[in-house]
């Protein structure tokens, strides 16, 4: 059976390898779930596990099949499978437990243990293949409805988390009424975070470096957010004019943002990190002014890894309310098809070189 894969720690080595094909029964106790694999979406993170900045193959093996974003249908179930049928539409989480307690709860995304697993990132394969097998705890369904945004489900997951959280981390402050919301990169986390940030009301500035109309701009508008070019206006500016937001959350994969969020960010306020930056940059911060904004302020900065199955679940339902308020707009971010598993190579192309392919995904197979 077909994969594309890497090997870990050595640069550009994106690669076809030939593996087994999946078994209903490796998974124990008749919870398997055999999947075909329809799409498979790519992103910054494939590229940068090409880059060898990290990623590990499981245990045994000397590659690591890539892909993190699925979108398949359910061809077989074991006999214990009781959520799921034949026929039905799926993605799955990208995080399997280890053994602390949060692992052990369902809540993954918050492992407490520095080992973690993430199928197609760390030390477990991903789905850049024909079909895979899970336990039914971490495939999803997806509505038919919705099968048109099938490679958004697992980013989705990422923006719906990321809301959640600082939703959740702002009890501490007994009422809390957000307003404004920056989201920093129109990238597809930053867009999808505007979806459902209007989706809570609030009003939300989308940041972006490339100057409207464009297609960032179009999808931003789509969702009723105000798109901002940062070539023409700078961070602090939009500050002066909107005053400070309650709510900021950094997608654009640059440090320099993300601790200049910092300095964005009203009273009370949250700061959300959900960019993985690979590399070994430095950069100069007003640490002193942070330090006494942030104490005096009361302010909270907050990392959002990947999602568990809940925030997937909260990413199908957002997605489905989306899809009734701003009809056709999600659809806008899937820009840049690559038809088979064979095309690897032109998939890295788009992921390396094309400022323009907003979603690079591999169509695998039709239904």
């Amino acid at each position: 059976m077909k994969a594309v894969a890497v090997t870990p720690g050595t640069p550009n080595s994106v690669h076809l390898e030939e593996i087994a094909p999946p078994k209903l029964d490796s998974v124990a106790n008749g919870m398997g779930v055999l999947v075909k694999t329809l799409k498979v979406g790519v992103d910054a993170t494939d590229r940068e596990i090409n880059d060898a900045l990290y990623g590990n193959p499981p245990p045994g093996d000397d590659f690591l099949v890539i892909g993190h974003e699925s979108f398949g249908i359910v061809t077989e179930v074991g006999p214990q499978v009781r959520g799921l049928k034949p026929g039905d539409y799926v993605t799955a989480t990208v995080r399997r437990p280890g053994s602390s307690i949060y692992d052990l709860i369902g809540t993954y995304d918050m492992t407490s243990e520095e080992t973690y697993y993430e199928r197609g990132i760390n030390l477990r394969h991903g789905f850049l293949t024909e079909a895979f097998v899970d336990h039914e705890d971490y495939i999803v369904r997806v509505p038919q409805g919705l099968k048109h945004l099938h490679v958004l489900m697992e980013p989705m997951s990422c923006a719906a988390k990321a809301v959640h959280q600082a939703f959740e981390a702002q009890r501490r402050m007994r009422v809390w009424r957000p307003r404004v919301a920056y989201v920093l990169g129109a990238g597809q986390i930053g867009l999808l975070t505007s979806l459902v940030l209007r989706l809570r009301g609030l009003e939300v500035y989308t940041l972006a470096r490339g100057a409207a109309p464009n297609l960032k701009s179009e999808i931003a508008s789509g969702f009723e957010s105000t798109y901002v070019s940062t070539a023409g206006t700078s961070l602090s500016e939009l500050v002066k004019n909107t005053g400070r937001p309650d709510l900021v959350v950094d997608a654009t994969g640059s440090s320099q943002l993300a601790f200049d969020a910092m300095s964005a960010v009203g009273h009370n306020g949250v700061v959300v990190w959900t960019s993985i930056t690979g590399g070994q940059r430095k950069i100069e911060v007003p640490s002193d002014a942070i330090n006494i904004q942030w104490v005096l302020g009361n302010k909270l900065l907050l990392g959002s890894v990947n999602a568990n199955r809940e925030h997937f679940e909260m990413g199908i339902r957002d997605l489905a309310m989306g899809e009734m308020m701003f009809p056709g707009v999600a659809e806008k971010i899937l820009t840049s098809p690559v038809d088979g598993l064979d095309n690897y190579r032109e998939m890295m192309r788009l992921l390396v070189e094309d400022q323009d392919a907003l979603k690079v995904f591999v169509n695998i197979a039709a239904e």
